[in-house]
């Protein structure tokens, strides 16, 4: 069986447009999740609502992200991925346009929710090219996919301000939506068609996965100081728009959104960091990441008064981070290059979880203690995973 599957696999190799194109398609999936945050009063005065009732909506959106890792990511390990990616896609249209009829915010919430899961085939996309990619270029690979993700979190949040103000709420919704049913058909023709027949079942893998982290060392390693850092990175980026807000800057949301733009050199660090670790090995991809992130996470403590000393510190603060995720990723991907997604949606939980507490984190610590403190107890976030790196021996999957 496992023979039959590596010839099968090694047969349907990535091509180069067929992984650029997965990694256009995880931007657009990625990207989806976010467009409405920055329209969100936009919203609130088309439904005739409260910016809390909406905020509350919007958050349905991460609650069915989790969902999506935990549910949807493991499907592309037993079913051709072309069919799950596909389905997916067009699962994100029909909610997207659903979203964009909605005249409620319960119903905005529960669309909302739908988007949200659909967003996870980022997640699903960087398991395939783990999964079909050859082993010596893997990492290269997975860091093409992983700009694309990383593009979709910043792009979505910027393009949706955009679209919003030129075109309405609802038009950029439906405008997505046909982004994503084009995407659907396109990857229902490019994918790959393998098709695997796992030992256990659905249930029973759903039910393995918090076994995961006691029996792999990697996947437990990777997990650890992966949270830590992504907590570091949502704490900076929530922190930071309730920092710039209040005197004595007091910026527009249209200004504190271009701070965003900082985060696009985080981009091209995830490709040049997949070619590093295929070459040289994610442990010391990660320590150069995370030594690049940690020193100007310290300096944003005094340079927010400084508009260009701030952007190049948020952009190597976002380059290092970024780049030490697809290494790390890397190392969880690996374990089993034969079934990636699974272990990919275990790390993914936890991962996510990290950001969602440094998000929660972020907001309150910059409006109750400053952004002094906020920053650093990111720069804690980050030397604790630095110094877990450092102390932890070269671990093999």
């Amino acid at each position: 069986m496992e023979s039959e599957l590596i010839a099968v696999e090694r047969v349907t190799r990535l091509r180069t447009p067929v992984v650029w194109f997965m990694a256009v398609a995880a931007a657009l999936g990625t990207a989806s999740i976010y467009p409405l945050q920055p329209a969100i009063a936009a919203v609130a005065g088309s439904l005739g609502t409260s910016l809390a009732e909406i905020g509350t909506a919007l958050a349905c959106g991460p609650v069915g992200y989790m969902l999506g890792l935990a549910l949807l990511v493991p499907l592309v390990d037993r079913f051709p991925p072309r069919t799950v990616v596909s389905a997916q896609f067009w699962s994100l249209a029909a909610s997207l346009s659903a979203t964009a009829a909605v005249g409620s915010p319960w119903l905005l919430g529960l669309t909302t929710g739908i988007i949200g899961a659909g967003s996870a085939v980022g997640a699903q996309l960087s398991s395939i090219a783990a999964r079909f990619a050859a082993p010596t270029r893997r990492a290269t690979v997975l860091g093409i996919v992983t700009a694309g993700i990383s593009a979709g979190v910043l792009l979505g949040r910027i393009l949706g301000g955009w679209l919003t103000e030129s075109l309405g709420w609802r038009p950029m919704l439906l405008l997505l939506a046909a982004a994503s049913t084009a995407t659907a058909i396109a990857a229902r023709a490019v994918l790959p068609a393998a098709h695997t027949t796992p030992d256990t079942g659905y249930l029973s893998q759903l039910r393995s996965l918090p076994g995961l982290y006691a029996r792999f060392p990697v996947l437990r390693l990777a997990a650890t100081r992966g949270t830590l850092w992504f907590f570091a990175f949502c704490t900076i980026w929530s922190g930071l728009p309730v920092a710039l807000s209040e005197p004595p800057f007091s910026y527009s949301p249209e200004q504190i959104g271009l701070y965003a733009c900082a985060g696009l050199l985080g981009i091209p660090a995830t490709r040049i960091a997949g070619s590093l670790t295929d070459r040289i090995g994610p442990r010391q991809v990660i320590l150069t990441g995370l030594t690049l992130a940690a020193t100007p996470t310290l300096l944003l403590t005094a340079t927010l008064s400084n508009p260009i000393a701030t952007l190049v510190c948020l952009a190597l603060f976002d380059a290092g981070l970024f780049a030490a995720q697809v290494s790390n990723q890397s190392t969880v991907l690996a374990i089993d290059p034969s079934a990636p997604a699974h272990f990919n949606s275990a790390y993914m939980l936890i991962y996510f979880l990290g950001g969602s507490a440094g998000t929660a984190f972020g907001t309150s610590a910059a409006t109750y203690f400053g952004w002094p403190t906020t920053t650093l107890a990111s720069t804690l976030a980050i030397a604790v995973a630095t110094a877990i790196t450092v102390s932890t021996r070269k671990a093999k999957p």
